[in-house]
């Protein structure tokens, strides 16, 4: 069954071409022309991708996002003619999982689309369960809890969470951790990788101001406490 991509743009020409483009990849795609539109067929359809402009009518990028990952944390990727990088780092915060920057290249967006779908896939055989102190991450399931409580992750968060768990005190760089999460280069790397960690302690840590799972290794980068 095709994946489904939910483009939510209010730019007529680049929907049909995107659309255009991305059927003949193979997906199956849903658009909206305003964020409100958007949101609501986000809810009915449950796409698979998000590809959000910012500068939208009736909602704008950044609400979509707040309303939306209260529900679900269906990967989102941000479609921005803004080039500061504090407008990037923004939505970012909010939950989304990647962004390019107006123009961009068709092949460059459907490689960020394969490499979201491909954390999100469900993974074949036997549950792949990751425990260390009391975060347990089942793979299959896409689940992590602590403390025995479920916490909701988007993919990136999940995916950033699982390297680190997988070798518990081994220290990652950040570029190291860019191309386990993306697997090519990124813009404005640093600044990524710590709103994506600063976002995944928020969720997981009893105090993020003082992580205890998620530890930063300065100068160098981050690693998870093979203590707890």
């Amino acid at each position: 069954m095709p994946h489904t991509i939910l483009i939510v743009e209010d730019e007529a020409s680049l929907r049909a071409m995107l659309r255009e483009y991305l059927e003949a990849q193979g997906f199956r795609v849903e658009q909206a022309g305003d964020g409100r539109q958007g949101l609501s067929l986000a809810r009915q359809v449950k796409p698979d991708v998000i590809l959000l402009d910012i500068l939208l009518p009736e909602l704008d990028g950044y609400e979509f996002l707040r309303a939306f990952r209260r529900e679900r944390s269906t990967p989102v990727i941000l479609l921005t003619a803004k080039v500061d990088e504090t407008d990037k780092v923004v939505g970012l915060e909010l939950g989304a999982d990647d962004y390019v920057t107006k123009p961009f290249g068709v092949r460059e967006l459907t490689a960020r689309i394969r490499a979201v779908l491909r954390r999100t896939a469900a993974e074949s055989g036997p549950a792949e369960i990751l425990r260390a102190a009391d975060v347990v991450l089942d793979r299959r399931l896409h689940r992590v809890e602590v403390g025995g409580r479920e916490t909701a992750l988007t993919p990136t968060e999940f995916d950033l969470l699982a390297t680190l768990m997988a070798s518990p005190g081994r220290v990652f760089t950040r570029i190291q951790l860019l191309e386990r999460l993306q697997g090519f280069g990124w813009e404005g790397v640093e600044r990524t990788v710590d709103v994506h960690v600063r976002n995944l302690r928020a969720k997981i840590e009893p105090d993020p101001a003082r992580p205890r799972y998620v530890e930063t290794v300065f100068g160098v980068g981050y690693r998870f406490a093979s203590g707890g």
